[in-house]
């Protein structure tokens, strides 16, 4: 694999490193072996991004996404029809 040659060249100060990133949603570039630093978002029923004024409790206004319904209301529709469209988006 590809991969393991770079892994290989990483000092184990630069591993750890993308374990705890630059800041809460980017994690930490490693200039040095051409690494980008990327842009996390989470969202278990859909995307979450916070730009600007981003912080960890989602209290800063988040950049417009996709968002489904949650697992409990779809199920509670008893359709399972719609719950397999949306399982294929």
């Amino acid at each position: 694999m590809k991969y393991e040659a770079l892994i290989n060249k990483m000092t184990l100060e630069e591993k750890a490193s993308l374990m705890s990133g630059e800041n809460f949603w980017n994690t930490k570039a490693i200039k040095r072996l051409n690494i980008p630093g990327i842009m996390m978002t989470d969202g278990p029923h859909g995307l979450r991004k916070q730009g600007g004024k981003a912080d960890h409790l989602g209290l800063n206004a988040s950049i417009p996404a996709t968002c489904y319904p949650t697992a409990a209301t779809l199920a509670n529709s008893w359709d399972k029809q719609l719950v397999e469209e949306v399982g294929q988006f």
